[in-house]
């Protein structure tokens, strides 16, 4: 029976066991030049060690004003690769794979100056209204997607993820609440989509898995549910993702009549569907710090991997530490075995 701890292999990808850090901002790059800093190094290297089998970059952008914040992450420049390839050098050094999630703020771009978007809709109130990307910015975003992958495989990643969830740009394409387009990118909603994992393919080595993060419901009036996340899976699936990191909402404030669970796992079901449907490998993510419920996604055949975010923020440590409750092997740095003794 397959468990935490047991390893995986998808395409050229091994990982030593199913435990995931998911991509999480951390809004530290001081200078504002989207380049990783010393606390991007300590932070990713720290759960290396700590036995995560996969670590996932935060959300890294194509251009500028595709940042959430101007304190995030770049590939828009080569001048970016150096401190990423770092990075990856010494995560592979502790035995941890490394990603990094390809990304678009589109309307939630929050210190653009003008955020671009599918549509001119502002994401709540408070928001700036984005402008409407014209069809020939729209395929010049594509490209850009297409350059920042490119570079993100020159810094030595052994798999890219894009960003189609939590509401932004890859997401407000495939999103009838916010797409109103008339032209061919309006009338076929995944087709930005395709696009960028078509482009995304063409750079990457034939072995390396791609990955997408998808919001497999919003959580807000009018917005799709699992059946369409299904749907659009499916197309993208075809295009080329070889893996989906199933979470849910972002797409806007959270109306009163779809309030996400606030229990552990509640995004479970989202994932299993996905995988049952489409018969494809997926990413669990949301609330799955326990590592005896983390353990039962995988041995239930919920997920393949497991993604464990706020926990790993709290302890970098949290995988050995789940190996040792579960009483499971796994690779334990020798300068820490005294902290874990052996039963």
């Amino acid at each position: 029976m397959e468990h935490l701890f047991s390893p995986y292999k998808i395409k050229g990808l091994e990982l030593k066991n199913r435990v995931v850090m998911p991509p999480m901002c951390q809004y530290s790059v001081t200078n504002k030049d989207g380049i990783a800093t010393d606390w991007h190094y300590i932070h990713y290297v720290s759960r290396a060690i700590g036995g995560a089998s996969l670590i996932i970059i935060e959300m890294t952008d194509v251009e500028p004003d595709g940042r959430i914040s101007d304190y995030d992450l770049g590939l828009w420049s080569d001048d970016q690769i150096p401190a990423l390839e770092r990075i990856v050098e010494a995560c592979h050094k502790h035995g941890a794979k490394v990603g990094i999630q390809i990304a678009h703020a589109g309307r939630k771009a929050e210190d653009a100056e003008e955020p671009v978007a599918p549509s001119a809709i502002p994401f709540d109130e408070k928001s700036k209204t984005p402008r409407e990307l014209s069809t020939e910015e729209v395929k010049e975003m594509v490209e850009k997607f297409r350059l920042a992958v490119g570079r993100a495989v020159k810094a030595g990643v052994d798999v890219i993820e894009l960003h189609g969830a939590h509401g932004y740009l890859i997401h407000q394409f495939h999103s009838a609440y916010t797409n109103k387009r008339a032209d061919e990118y309006g009338k076929e909603l995944t087709k930005f989509g395709v696009e960028i994992i078509q482009a995304a393919k063409n750079e990457m080595p034939a072995e390396m898995p791609l990955i997408m993060r998808i919001s497999a419901r919003e959580y807000v009036e009018g917005g799709y549910g699992i059946n369409e996340a299904i749907e659009f899976s499916r197309v993208y699936q075809k295009a080329g993702v070889d893996l989906f990191h199933v979470s849910a909402g972002g797409e806007g404030p959270i109306a009163a009549a779809g309030k996400p669970g606030t229990h552990v796992a509640y995004q479970v079901p989202l994932a299993r569907a996905i995988k049952q449907e489409l018969n494809i490998p997926v990413i669990a993510v949301g609330r799955l710090d326990e590592p005896v419920l983390a353990n039962a996604v995988i041995g239930n055949d919920e997920a393949d991997l497991v993604a464990v975010g706020r926990g790993m923020l709290r302890n970098p440590y949290w995988a050995l530490e789940a190996a040792a409750l579960l009483h499971k092997e796994t690779d334990l740095p020798k300068q820490y075995v005294p902290g874990f003794p052996r039963n």
